[in-house]
């Protein structure tokens, strides 16, 4: 029985299947380039839309609030526009949030009253300030029709401009003595420019050294 030779492949066919080896890991090269340069168009793509859309949302809300504001009309002349914040015949719901107030006087609370920035004439209600309180639980309702950001600062514009005789503390017209809290951290700055935000919990303090910040509130569903 004969024996079956194995021969060794030529130079010329080692060269051809280096070549063809050396193609095929070009040719992975390239698709993997080209993978790579999708997916990044397609990332960058992406981003593209998310910013545009950003800016046209933002721009739509500027643009619709200040149409808002330019057709709003003065229901009640004793209670005029307060920081371009108007009075309302009826309260409003295209904006609504909450944020909580909680003032200290010397060491005692003292309460956020009811009513601020509801205007009433003979026992009804005239107008509806965008920021206003229904109880004096220190919930501030905040309710305008676009949204637009509110302070502090504008809340107690009202309160001590407009509503001054529901027991508007002197002492908020001072800028030393006070420690400000939001969501129980200490706020460096001016208290007024507090931003109000939905749910935000922010404690006043005015000579009041061991005041606990609020860092919980029951909403109840608010």
């Amino acid at each position: 029985m004969s024996k079956q030779i194995t021969r060794r492949p030529t130079k010329q066919v080692r060269r051809q299947e280096r070549r063809e080896e050396q193609l095929r890991r070009e040719a992975e090269r390239l698709r993997a380039a080209r993978n790579r340069k999708i997916i990044w168009s397609s990332i960058i793509a992406a981003i593209v839309i998310i910013v545009a859309a950003s800016v046209f949302y933002y721009a739509y809300n500027q643009n619709h609030g200040q149409n808002q504001t330019q057709t709003e009309t003065v229901v009640n002349p004793s209670y005029p526009p307060v920081d371009n914040i108007y009075c309302d015949q009826l309260e409003q719901s295209a904006y609504h949030v909450h944020a909580h107030l909680t003032i200290y006087i010397d060491g005692k609370a003292v309460p956020v009253a009811q009513g601020v920035g509801i205007a009433t004439t003979q026992q009804s209600v005239s107008c509806y300030y965008w920021l206003h309180t229904h109880d004096s639980t220190g919930v501030v309702h905040i309710e305008s029709p676009a949204g637009r950001s509110f302070t502090l600062g504008n809340f107690f514009d009202i309160w001590g401009g407009q509503f001054q005789q529901l027991g508007y503390p002197s002492q908020l017209d001072l800028s030393s003595g006070w420690q400000a809290y939001v969501n129980g951290k200490p706020y460096n700055g001016d208290f007024h420019k507090i931003p109000l935000g939905a749910h935000t919990l922010i404690t006043l303090a005015y000579n009041s050294p061991n005041v606990k910040p609020d860092t919980t509130y029951n909403w109840n569903g608010l």
